[in-house]
């Protein structure tokens, strides 16, 4: 492994963690909702009877996704660039998405709400589905970087 070092940015990374971190007690804290963002969109699309995408439920998840959808917007706006390399087809990142949309509500949660906030609680679901969210990760780069042989 190799560390390109024009692009290694510690300070950043690390601030980057302590506002997710912030953001993540935060909600916790304040709604008593864990912050899991295939949850919070998922509420927002197909709302569900038990009062979780009530009118105040709703207004805070709509902040919530106009944040994530804000940020780098306001982060190219301050920066003045973006770089973004696709490595697959729009086809593929279609079937990847569906495909992480399904393991999402398999799962119960995504990469935010067991990597950041379960594996927080001490829960061994989260860790389990944290584990496989990462093993995944490493099979898949594997795959990409050595041609689809393994």
């Amino acid at each position: 492994m190799e560390i390109n070092w024009t692009e290694f940015t510690p300070f950043a990374s690390f601030a980057g963690g302590v506002l997710i971190g912030l953001a993540a007690f935060l909600l916790w804290y304040i709604n008593g909702r864990v912050m899991g963002v295939s949850g919070i969109l998922g509420q927002i699309v197909m709302p569900s009877d038990d009062g979780a995408s009530s009118g105040g439920q709703r207004s805070w998840r709509l902040s919530f996704v106009a944040g994530v959808i804000a940020a780098p917007l306001g982060y190219v706006l301050i920066k003045g660039e973006f770089a973004s390399t696709m490595v697959a087809s729009p086809v593929v990142l279609a079937v990847a998405g569906l495909a992480v949309g399904i393991g999402t509500a398999i799962g119960s949660g995504c990469t935010s709400g067991h990597g950041i906030c379960g594996l927080s609680r001490i829960s061994v679901r989260s860790l389990v589905a944290t584990c496989s969210f990462v093993a995944a990760g490493m099979v898949t780069v594997f795959i990409i970087k050595h041609g689809g042989g393994l």
